[in-house]
């Protein structure tokens, strides 16, 4: 079996497993059956039931336990790239409505945590964009320029303003335009939501095969139970192969690592989440117990198993925190891992019907705003559910790179 990730990630290690899901043992029939118990799951799952939706979640190994582990849950509206970078492969209009979309999946968590409680870590926070390179500079402003005169609350920054303890040449910080949050919990805590509206959730429980009918489909499980559904969601993340032949993205391996707590983070101002302009990029988060997550250095999926590289690349992101934060004298790695991370050239995932089979749904959250990309799914696949089509869901058409 593929193995998508690597190494301890931290998430899955500083917190408690609150709940043991039982797994199935009879067979059952629901509405929606959502396969797949990692955050994009979760979120699909509390829509629906939040809706009246009667929902099963079946997962095949532990909650949250497989690519949400390896995510750093640092969530920002902007897109992998740059507006002028995405040109080719989106109009202007649409990457702009991609970034307003992901403004509103912010806000949409933000009134979970609202309605239900804080007990996730989430943090609404600043984002910047930034480079160390003069020939950059102007690409920067550029992107500056396109997301003031659209509306976005921006702010240009040179290296004559910069506050940071690292070189900057050009940065943009976009006000209250990310949020950071624990994956781990967010994802046991929609759970816990939805269990109140009615969801039904199991893991420990495989799909194995599935068998399409006019009227639903029918889940074989690991055990030999069987889910009838008028439709299933496949919230898989990289492994969609039970359900379809298509090669959905391009997959890499990208690396993190997390420090112990430290005593303080000096000059880290507002603890603005941090991304960088290279290619690859790396990205960097606080926590709430006062540590520092840097990620990056991607490269081809299929070095997942190569452990040399891996101890190179942890070098590498190890050597570049303490020399952007070089007045932090007491950084410590305690974590270390990497996982399967999913790329397409619209930097927009995939969410809605298949193709071949009309009761056969994706919410896939590919590209680094996987969260935000599944509360949109979860938003438009609810009102698919009651024949109402969102007409942003063009965006993220399964089929789109098909001609």
């Amino acid at each position: 079996m593929q193995e998508y990730v690597k190494g301890k990630p931290i998430f899955t290690n500083i917190n408690n497993t609150n709940k043991q899901y039982e797994y199935l043992t009879k067979d059952i029939e629901t509405d929606v059956l959502v396969v797949g118990g990692g955050v994009t799951g979760a979120i699909c799952a509390y829509y629906l039931t939040k809706n009246n939706v009667d929902t099963v979640l079946i997962e095949k190994g532990r909650i949250a336990h497989l690519s949400t582990s390896v995510t750093t849950s640092l969530l920002q509206y902007e897109l992998d790239d740059n507006l002028s970078e995405l040109r080719e492969a989106l109009v202007l209009t649409d990457a702009i409505k991609a970034y307003k979309l992901g403004l509103k999946a912010l806000d949409e968590i933000e009134m979970f945590i609202n309605e239900y409680g804080n007990k996730s870590d989430y943090i609404k926070r600043d984002t910047l964009l930034y480079t160390s390179k003069t020939s950059e500079k102007k690409a920067i402003y550029e992107e500056f320029k396109q997301r003031k005169e659209n509306g976005f609350d921006v702010e240009y920054l040179d290296e004559k303003e910069n506050p940071y303890p690292f070189d900057l040449k050009a940065g943009i910080i976009s006000k209250n335009g990310g949020a950071e949050i624990d994956p781990y919990k967010f994802t046991h805590q929609l759970l816990e939501v939805s269990e109140k509206y009615g969801l039904s959730v199991y893991e420990n429980t495989e799909a194995k095969s599935i068998n399409y009918m006019n009227d639903g489909v029918e889940v074989e499980t690991c055990y030999g139970y069987k889910i009838k559904a008028k439709k299933i969601i496949v919230a898989t993340g990289y492994n969609t192969s039970l359900f379809t032949k298509r090669n959905f993205a391009t997959k890499y391996n990208t690396f993190n690592i997390a420090t112990k707590q430290l005593k303080t983070i000096n000059g880290w101002k507002n603890n603005i989440l941090i991304r960088d302009n290279c290619d690859p990029y790396n990205y960097l988060r606080t926590t709430v117990d006062n540590r520092i997550i840097i990620g990056g250095e991607d490269v081809d999926f299929k070095y997942i198993n190569d452990e040399a590289l891996a101890k190179e690349k942890y070098e590498i992101l190890e050597q570049r925190l303490k020399a952007m934060f070089s007045n932090i004298d007491d950084i410590d790695i305690e974590y270390k891992y990497c996982g399967c991370f999913a790329s397409t050239k619209d930097n927009l995932g995939f969410i809605g019907p298949d193709t071949n089979h009309k009761n056969l749904w994706y919410c896939l959250g590919y590209g680094a705003n996987g969260i935000l990309f599944a509360i949109l799914g979860g938003i438009m696949l609810n009102k698919l559910y009651n024949n109402e089509v969102d007409e942003d869901m063009r965006l993220f058409k399964v089929d789109r790179f098909d001609n």
